[in-house]
């Protein structure tokens, strides 16, 4: 027999090329070509990584071109497998020489710091100005910037394990969409590499960046098949997220099924392993959570909120040693940063859950309501908030530094005080000085303004995200709220298909049925498009202009109408079977979200009084019982002075001589500054829970987590200032109430 020509072999491939597109068709999923997809991936990936995440692998990329340092073995084979999860286009050496070049950018900062006022003080103030200087903040800043240098070498090198651990909070809070999003393809058509892509069309990143880079190792030539790819990504979760891999393996099992009944049956049981083995991994995380959630709450917030009430008295007893920016380096630097790398280990070991539908990321035509919006005649005008937020900080930091301000306008209003003499005396500034410096302000009335920056900060941030989650969150909810119902209308219109009318009759007939709800609305918006607008089913449901799922914006009902509409090129049966199933599927993933819920809801509503109510409480209290600390050594240390002006002995004074040492009150951290620290450290508390507490509730849900800070920060932060204001005054008062002659 002669060989068969190449021209021949051509002509045999187009003609059964034609006959299978006649009979499985996959234009209606809009499935692109292996190459140009994979191709994608590089436009993907950067559409994908934040600008934070390039400029990092800019600075690594550099950082090894001017020293490239080698670490061992294994540190450098977990930073790769990291590298590779986080889809950074850097090395394990870009990265550690990075954590060196930043150690050493911190330490050289520090020694200009330290170093360079004393060289300028020598050059051209003599020795008297440098023995002035070592008694300044600069120095022991630039000591704790030296230290902070050499301990952050090792944690700056392992930044590709932080952002792959967030990635894999992200990507793992997709993947009970991916495996429905696979299974609903592969129902009626069982072409893995097909339904690959379809999931992630419909996913959104980061998981769909992942399974685009499946793609991309074969197109490249690292991989030989889709399954071998795919089989090389699935062992990263080998250790986090075993139920996947397990879905998957069933998914490929299914292709290889001698009988349609066991195609089906593999499928189902797919979905049944990834719900019931994301319950069983939440049980465990719930339980094991608990405990440290205690410890975060103790440690990390409650002990050191309460510790404040002694420190005024502390740093009097140490004559001076600790300055308030000691105080500020831990409760707002070291205390807030602590809370959230804690709370970050916990999310690290979530397990799969199941996220809503990105409004924002799926669908970029509401970015505008992220912004507030002014009618201007008939034109609308949109800025973005930050601007209105920028204007409300400043204007309450305006309030709060007005005592700062003042004194340096007119030092002669130190005095200034409302109903002196009497236990309602409030003192407006009142600063001590001395011939080297002034301290203070140690006023109630300057404390009293002082509340207003840690306000103004937390109304302009949370006016922020209130007006960028704002109506975002009304279209997720009609959205979350269509994707409830969905189940039980997809359950009616395949019963009617099934019974034999035709597809987009049974439409009508279900929006009827389901008149007054947001999927009644959904069904009804395509039966108008199909009856008055002559459309097909597809342009009805998809039309750029007029398609019904522009106005539900939701990643499920899209990708559930896609299918139904590739389904209904084989038939009504196959439409029916396939509506049903979709059915089932969704009625099980929204019966396991619902008991996660429940899981977690203990620990949510403890983080969220904790966010809410007690922090801001304590902390409010804190600062009141503070003033009168402060208020009281103040007073007393004016009492010692005036007795020894009024006629005591040097030998009676002497015998004070300690104690007086011990109320000096210019060694007492101002409450000016005491209650910006503490302030400012309930904000950031506010935000750091408000973070956990949603990432813990729906995982990586940008839109969510906004919405909760906004909600924390203004009940937080409106607690705070009246718990502490109505303090402040009462403690104030009880301090005035000390009895000048009863102390000699």
């Amino acid at each position: 027999m002669p060989p068969i020509q190449k021209d021949e072999i051509a002509e045999i491939l187009k003609k059964y090329e034609s006959r299978l597109k006649q009979q499985v068709s996959i234009e209606g999923v809009d499935i692109p070509p292996s190459d140009t997809f994979s191709r994608e991936y590089e436009i993907f990936r950067e559409e994908a990584l934040s600008g934070a995440n390039t400029f990092y692998e800019d600075v690594c990329q550099s950082a090894e071109k001017i020293f490239s340092v080698r670490g061992k073995p294994e540190e450098e084979e977990a930073l790769a497998n990291s590298i590779e999860i986080s889809h950074l286009n850097i090395t394990p050496r870009g990265a550690q020489s990075f954590g060196v070049l930043f150690a050493l950018v911190v330490i050289l900062a520090a020694i200009i710091l330290g170093v360079g006022p004393a060289v300028l003080a020598i050059l051209f103030g003599g020795e008297a100005t440098v023995s002035a200087f070592i008694d300044d903040i600069n120095l022991g800043i630039s000591i704790a910037l030296i230290l902070a240098g050499a301990l952050i070498i090792k944690p700056a090198a392992k930044i590709p394990h932080y952002i792959a651990n967030r990635w894999r909070l992200k990507a793992s809070n997709q993947m009970v969409l991916c495996i429905l999003y696979v299974v609903m393809y592969m129902r009626h058509t069982s072409n893995l590499e097909h339904a690959v892509k379809f999931a992630s069309q419909h996913i959104g990143d980061p998981l769909a960046l992942d399974l685009r880079k499946v793609f991309w190792d074969v197109e490249t030539s690292k991989f030989s098949t889709i399954k071998g790819s795919l089989d090389h990504y699935l062992e990263r979760w080998y250790e986090s997220n075993l139920e996947f891999i397990e879905a998957f393996h069933l998914i490929e099992e299914s292709l290889y099924a001698p009988r349609e009944e066991k195609r089906l049956e593999l499928l189902d049981k797919s979905i049944e392993v990834m719900l019931s083995g994301s319950y069983t991994s939440m049980l465990h995380f719930a339980q094991d959570l608990k405990s440290p959630i205690t410890i975060l709450y103790t440690l990390g917030i409650i002990l050191p909120i309460l510790g404040l009430v002694i420190f005024p008295l502390i740093a009097s007893f140490l004559q001076g040693a600790v300055k308030w920016w000691h105080l500020a380096l831990l409760y707002n630097v070291g205390l807030p940063l602590f809370a959230f790398l804690y709370g970050s280990s916990l999310l690290s070991r979530r397990p799969t859950g199941y996220a809503s539908s990105d409004v924002l990321k799926t669908h970029k035509k509401y970015s505008q309501y992220g912004k507030l919006k002014v009618d201007i005649g008939t034109n609308s005008l949109f800025i973005d908030p930050k601007y209105l937020a920028g204007v409300i900080i400043f204007f309450f930091l305006v309030i709060g530094s007005m005592p700062l301000l003042l004194f340096s306008l007119d030092p002669s209003l130190n005095d200034i005080a409302f109903a002196k003499g009497t236990v309602l005396e409030l003192r407006l500034l009142d600063y001590k000085c001395t011939q080297q410096k002034c301290t203070g302000p140690f006023g109630t009335g300057a404390l009293i303004l002082s509340l207003f920056i840690p306000l103004g900060v937390a109304l302009g941030m949370g006016t922020y995200y209130r007006i960028k989650t704002k109506e975002l969150l009304k279209i997720q909810k009609k959205a979350d709220t269509l994707e409830k119902e969905f189940a039980g209308s997809l359950f009616q219109l395949g019963n009617r298909i099934g019974e034999g009318m035709p597809v987009e009759l049974a439409v009508g007939r279900v929006s009827e049925t389901l008149r007054g709800t947001p999927t009644g609305d959904f069904f009804r918006l395509t039966s108008i498009n199909i009856r008055k607008l002559g459309m097909s089913l597809k342009e009805a449901i998809f039309n750029k202009e007029r398609g019904s799922v522009l106005y539900f914006p939701s990643g499920l009902i899209e990708s559930t109408m896609r299918v139904v509409i590739e389904s209904a090129q084989k038939g009504p049966q196959v439409v029916s079977k396939a509506l049903v199933s979709i059915s089932t599927y969704l009625d099980r993933i929204q019966a396991v979200n619902e008991r996660l819920k429940d899981l977690l809801s203990d620990i949510i509503s403890s983080m969220k009084s904790q966010t809410s109510f007690l922090t801001p409480m304590i902390a409010g209290i804190v600062v009141a019982v503070s003033s009168m600390v402060v208020t009281i050594v103040n007073k007393l240390g004016e009492q010692f002075n005036q007795a020894g002006v009024e006629g005591i002995s040097q030998q009676e004074l002497s015998q004070l001589g300690n104690i007086v040492k011990l109320l000096d009150i210019a060694d007492v951290i101002p409450s000016f500054h005491f209650q910006l620290i503490v302030g400012l450290f309930v904000v950031e508390i506010i935000i750091v829970l408000s973070i956990l507490s949603s990432e813990i509730e729906s995982g990586a849900d940008k839109l969510t987590e906004q919405a909760t800070i906004a909600k924390g920060l203004f009940f937080g932060a409106a607690l705070y200032f009246a718990i502490a204001l109505i303090g402040i005054i009462v403690f104030n008062i009880l301090a005035n109430g000390i009895n000048p002659t009863g102390l000699v």
